[in-house]
């Protein structure tokens, strides 16, 4: 018996094109393009806007601030238009700061200043006072931030080449031993590899000697050699931050009769005639017990009010046409 065997034939498959061969019609490459220029639009408007140019004749006093991440420079419109005279019962305190200043306006040598002491007791004020004595010789001053101060490398290269004379303000410090902006402090004030920019002093306030907090175990850690006491590492190390400020001035709290004559100058410069009187005299001390301080600021405080109820107390009194 014969078997026959049929034989399957298979058309061969066609060759798929090569890759290299293949092209993306008009249209889609016309949408790639267009989706790829609205991506590059939208990073665009994230980019942070170029900072503005820095007029430093239109002002005398600048702030620092970092805004998405980028600082800069910004105009104090408003300043605090206080004069050396209207500082009472600090008068070696002014001395010192302003002479310290003047060296420093006219070229001549001059030291970073660390201002501390007893609150209200005029050291912002003193440092409003001697920038606006100076900046009609080319003073200018930048307050910053305790939070900012990681910048001040960047602030002092950005004005170094400056013709003016730039104080770098920083109010109210104190840190905590672990703060950044402590170490970056040092650095500007003394210890950079590079030199101090000869136009740019550090003016610094603070209610701590050291600007940092001390605690009694520190105590434990000074040690005696012979007759003289170590302080320790501790100690050392808080001190050294303190110790790169040429110039330390200290501010103390008043006594009574310094407090009461700061409130009669500032009676006078709000125009009250019953100044010195036992009514004043009697409101000024009861005003400062109730805020337990006999400071400038509180001075200054009861001298609004007597001012304001004063002026207020007139105009009921007048007759109406």
């Amino acid at each position: 018996m014969t078997t026959s065997r049929s034989t399957r034939n298979t058309a061969p498959e066609k060759a798929a094109p090569a890759a290299a061969g293949l092209e993306l019609p008009a249209a889609a490459l016309t949408r790639l393009a267009d989706a790829a220029e609205r991506l590059v639009e939208g990073l665009a408007h994230l980019a942070p806007a170029p900072a503005p140019a820095i007029d430093w004749n239109g002002a005398v006093a600048f702030r620092w601030r970092r805004r998405n991440g980028q600082g800069q420079l910004l105009p104090v419109t408003h300043r605090h238009r206080i004069d050396l005279a209207d500082l009472q019962g600090v008068d070696t305190q002014k001395k010192l700061v302003d002479q310290n200043t003047r060296q420093f306006v006219q070229g001549a040598p001059a030291n970073n200043v660390l201002l501390t002491g007893a609150r209200g007791t005029g050291k912002s004020s003193l440092v409003k006072a001697v920038l606006n004595k100076y900046a009609p010789k080319k003073l200018r001053l930048i307050e910053v931030d305790k939070q900012d101060l990681l910048d001040l490398p960047e602030i002092v290269d950005a004005i170094s080449a400056r013709p003016e004379r730039f104080i770098l303000y920083c109010d109210d410090l104190s840190f905590e031993a672990d703060e950044p902006g402590y170490k970056a402090l040092k650095t500007v004030l003394d210890g950079s590899i590079s030199a101090a920019s000869e136009n740019v002093l550090v003016y610094a306030t603070s209610n701590r000697r050291h600007l940092m907090p001390e605690y009694m175990n520190e105590n434990l850690e000074y040690r005696h050699v012979g007759e003289e006491i170590h302080p320790g590492e501790t100690s050392e190390e808080k001190i050294s931050l303190s110790e790169r400020f040429g110039l330390w001035v200290s501010f103390w709290p008043f006594t009574q009769d310094e407090y009461l004559a700061i409130v009669d100058h500032w009676l006078a410069h709000f125009g009250v005639t019953d100044i010195g009187s036992p009514q004043v005299r009697e409101a000024a001390l009861q005003w400062a017990l109730g805020r337990s301080s006999r400071s400038g600021r509180i001075a200054w405080h009861f001298a609004r009010d007597w001012a304001g109820r004063q002026q207020l107390g007139r105009q009921q009194k007048r007759p109406r046409g």
